[in-house]
């Protein structure tokens, strides 16, 4: 689903952003990044807190894209089967909006990506290494702690968002570990996360709701 919403983001600005010529599917402008969503300090500043959560489904460029669905396709799969479907969207959800909100703090400066929810899986994995004292756990805590690593490295590059992608770790890693894995299927806990998972979509659409007014309002 995610890996969905992002592709028709991706097609609707590239779109947009061709038609104002502005831009192209290999590399979108940024004022058609911020009209759509973008995580954009100032104008979180004046209220568009729903920038936090939009941002995290737009992307820049066909590349970048590209690399984010296939680390969510590999990387969702091992998350959802340790954490169960639920569990995963609240993850996914909570360290996209930390990682933005930390980036917000740190530059005011316009940035998309769902790499923010990625780092955040990233430490939910690292979270299952350290619950769980055993050579299987220090195991996986050793390759997603490389995978951080690595990711982080690759974010020192230009134009790269560091700042989400450590916002991200941090709110992934504390999520998970809080919450833990999977319960019995169909007990009250299981019930309230599937009530989370279904909050967490509900925002994410009242959000866009909230940037398609916006910016309609901004075209009058």
């Amino acid at each position: 689903m995610i890996l969905l919403i992002n592709a028709g983001l991706y097609i609707a600005t590239s779109v947009y952003s061709m038609k104002a010529g502005r831009g192209d599917a290999m590399g979108l402008d940024s004022q058609t990044l911020v009209d759509f969503g973008a995580k954009f300090t100032p104008y979180i500043a004046l209220g568009q807190w729903w920038r936090l959560v939009t941002a995290g489904f737009l992307h820049g460029g066909l590349l970048h894209i590209l690399m984010n669905s296939w680390v969510l396709f590999d990387l969702g799969a091992s998350v959802e089967e340790l954490y169960g479907a639920s569990r995963m969207l609240v993850i996914y959800f909570l360290s996209s909006v930390g990682g933005f909100y930390v980036s917000a703090l740190w530059s005011p400066g316009p940035s998309v990506g769902a790499s923010a929810a990625l780092f955040g899986m990233i430490g939910a994995m690292i979270a299952i290494g350290v619950r769980h004292r055993s050579a299987l756990g220090n195991a996986v805590k050793g390759l997603y702690i490389r995978w951080a690593i690595y990711g982080l490295l690759f974010g020192l590059l230009p134009g790269i968002d560091n700042a989400a992608h450590l916002g991200g770790l941090a709110s992934g890693f504390a999520v998970a570990y809080l919450v833990g894995q999977p319960g019995r299927v169909g007990s009250p806990l299981e019930r309230i996360w599937r009530v989370a998972a279904w909050l967490c979509i509900l925002i994410t659409a009242f959000c866009f709701l909230k940037m398609y007014l916006w910016m309609s309002q901004s075209a009058q």
